[in-house]
């Protein structure tokens, strides 16, 4: 029986309730819903225009409709008369395939299937900026290698907490705040959960971070590269898959402690890491952080090649634990739910296909990276990406055909509006279209 959100309001005292979606480009869209209307939404879904968001949609198209997911609810901490609800979209009484929360939900039932669950994290970078974008927000965050920076933290120590006792009044279990590697830079973790759940959170995160920044006369923001000499915005995932309590990637007799299981999903990963940029580094901007030089701290933290290794950041996966990986590859910009869809499907087929990934590298991969001159490189623009994703034949039927190419034709929308504006070239200055395109993903 679904929980009764009605009921729910009137307990909680919420009066109104924000029914939300997040489009292909990773766009959060919502209505503002009366408590007195909410059954009738409960039941039906609050009504959209596909068209008017990035959905590959026509005028002409019926209505879709937000269905939101009870288990999903927040009570904003910072409004308690505001209700947030993630939404599954609906047209003609049927999901909406190319909508990120229902693929992310397919590949759920895929894995479900075998009788396992995805658990994961995500560590989101952010920039606190000044209300222009011009710049960060604090002028005396200044040090080259400003990481852990105690005092340019504690400057910031109204915002953070704020944001923290959020998340602990929302059960969330952060567990530590730092300031990144980049001036200007921070990042706040939580506990990892069922990865819709992590999806939800990760979409509420962004909306929550951008709100109290505004509220503290800052702005936020996750873009992927927003000054040329910083380290850029990254957004790792570590990653297990269960059964019931029971950690199947756990192997505690391997020397990297990963079970068969674990080394088969991660061989999908890896097979399927270049095709997978197009979502995990789904803007124009990102690949000003892949295969980046070094930024004024001396290393990107991002990756430039396919390897996997033990505790060493400069892979694109590393196993800093025994019974999980961290993918490094994505950044602020990626689309939550695609994000661990992606993982999932990439998982999957790994699964499936017993991918071995091969042997771990123990190596500096930014100094060492010419020793390994056939090792798979990255996309070095979106365009190539997107080439990639087109011609992957798996994750084509993993997300089905239609789906892939409504999100390549939106994607290759955005970049040809911006060559007609602009040209990339990673040695130049950050363009304004990036900017104004991006600042706010």
């Amino acid at each position: 029986m679904p929980k009764n959100l009605f009921k729910i309001a009137k307990e909680k005292k919420i009066k109104y309730f924000l029914i939300s979606f997040v489009d292909l480009f990773g766009v959060l869209r919502s209505k503002l819903v009366p408590t007195r209307a909410i059954k009738e939404m409960q039941e039906a879904g609050a009504g959209f225009a596909g068209f008017a968001a990035w959905l590959d949609m026509s005028p002409a198209d019926s209505d879709m409709f937000g269905i939101p997911d009870p288990d999903s609810l927040i009570q904003l901490p910072w409004n308690k008369e505001v209700g947030w609800l993630a939404s599954d979209l609906w047209m003609n009484g049927k999901p909406v395939e190319a909508s990120p929360r229902v693929m992310l939900k397919n590949q759920i039932k895929k894995l479900e299937k075998k009788g396992l669950k995805m658990k994961s994290g995500v560590e989101c970078e952010y920039f606190l900026i000044t209300p222009d974008g011009n710049s960060i927000a604090d002028p005396r965050d200044t040090q080259s290698k400003p990481c852990y920076d105690q005092s340019a933290l504690m400057r910031r120590y109204d915002l953070i907490k704020e944001i923290c006792d959020c998340m602990i009044e929302m059960g969330w279990g952060p567990y530590q705040n730092d300031h990144e590697d980049a001036n200007g830079q921070f990042e706040m973790n939580w506990d990892y959960d069922d990865c819709l759940v992590t999806a939800d959170r990760h979409t509420f995160f962004k909306f929550m971070v951008k709100t109290i920044a505004e509220k503290h006369g800052l702005r936020a923001t996750f873009m992927p590269k927003p000054f040329e000499n910083l380290t850029g915005n990254g957004c790792h995932a570590h990653i297990s898959v269960w059964d019931g309590k029971k950690n199947k990637f756990l192997d505690k007799s391997n020397n990297l402690g990963l079970s068969k299981m674990a080394y088969n999903f991660l061989g999908g990963v890896i097979k399927n890491a270049s095709s997978l940029s197009a979502f995990f580094n789904p803007t124009i901007n990102s690949y000003r952080r892949i295969n980046a030089p070094p930024t004024k701290s001396g290393a990107s933290w991002s990756p430039s090649s396919i390897s996997y290794t033990g505790n060493n950041r400069t892979h694109m996966i590393r196993i800093p634990d025994p019974g999980r990986f961290e993918l490094r590859l994505m950044d602020g910009s990626v689309n939550p739910y695609l994000l661990q869809a992606s993982v999932l499907a990439a998982g999957l087929d790994g699964l499936k296909n017993k991918i071995d990934p091969g042997k771990p590298l123990d190596c500096n991969m930014y100094e060492d990276h010419k020793k390994y001159p056939n090792l798979p490189k990255l996309p070095n623009e979106l365009d190539q990406s997107l080439e990639k994703l087109k011609n992957n034949k798996d994750i084509n039927d993993a997300f089905g055909k239609e789906v892939i190419n409504s999100y390549i034709k939106l994607k290759n929308s955005e970049i040809n509006q911006f060559k007609q504006k602009e040209s990339f070239d990673k040695t130049k200055a950050i363009t304004r279209w990036e900017r104004d395109n991006t600042l706010d993903c």
